[in-house]
């Protein structure tokens, strides 16, 4: 089996002694590419090492995050975009709106989220969309680009099946971790309802560790447990649901 994980955060301290193991037991599983999404400019660095370390497996993004939007998001957006100028990123990531934690900045998540929206339609490149007791802002502020021809996924997905219907009629994939092994998140049976058609794998590791090792560190190896889930969902193989979602990811990141 090739599988993707399309959203992971490996170059945080959380893996800096056993990073190499780490890749390790995920490639014994089968997991041959690591979509490394951005936060702020203080990971960049870290983020670029790793990929440099394994050019044919860690593929990095570009972007603001939400919650890192704060009283100097423009200097933030300045780095973020002066980074595009200088080297291929394979998606605009990630980035959204995020109402969890703070609303301080909500105007300025706004500004921040469309902004990183128009560069990636200037340069017909994906986005990766973190959204967070937002989800029905978040939609609504997509849509006028996604007519544009704006394309990617909605991370972490755990929304209802109305809310899949309104992400996939754009055009969007559904990012599905470790989320669809908890019982009372209620997103399998989503699942059942919208099928593979727009799906796609990740971990967020380190975090949203599937069951049976919830409360621990994620890493990759352990879409294991999300592709048994939804394979146990759909009443598919493991190996159908590995083969979507690898292809699905390839057509939004174009490997």
């Amino acid at each position: 089996m090739l599988i993707i994980d399309t959203h992971c955060h490996l170059y945080l301290e959380d893996f800096k002694e056993d990073i190499d193991a780490l890749i390790l037991r995920a490639k014994q599983y089968g997991v041959q590419k690591f979509y490394l999404p951005a936060i702020d400019s203080e990971v960049i660095d870290a983020m670029l090492q790793l990929e440099g370390k394994y050019p044919e497996n860690c593929f990095a993004m570009m972007g603001l995050h939400p919650c890192s939007v704060k009283e100097n998001y423009i200097d933030e957006l300045k780095i973020a975009e002066e980074w595009l100028e200088k080297r291929k990123f394979v998606a605009i990531g990630e980035i959204g709106l995020d109402f969890y934690w703070d609303k301080t900045f909500v105007k300025e998540q706004y500004a921040a989220f469309e902004c990183q929206m128009q560069w990636a339609l200037e340069r017909q490149m994906p986005i990766v969309i973190h959204t967070r007791n937002a989800m029905t802002e978040t939609i609504e502020a997509v849509k006028p680009f996604a007519s544009k021809g704006l394309k990617g996924i909605f991370h972490c997905f755990g929304g209802s099946e109305e809310e899949a219907g309104q992400i996939t009629d754009m055009g969007f994939y559904l990012g599905i971790g470790g989320v669809v092994t908890y019982k009372k998140s209620g997103l399998a049976e989503v699942i059942q309802k919208i099928g593979l058609e727009f799906l796609v794998l990740e971990t967020d590791a380190p975090y949203l560790t599937p069951v049976p090792f919830r409360g621990k560190r994620n890493e990759s190896s352990y879409l294991k447990y999300v592709i048994e889930k939804i394979a146990d969902a759909l009443l598919l193989s493991v190996e159908e649901v590995a083969a979507v979602t690898t292809a699905n990811a390839e057509k939004i990141f174009g490997s």
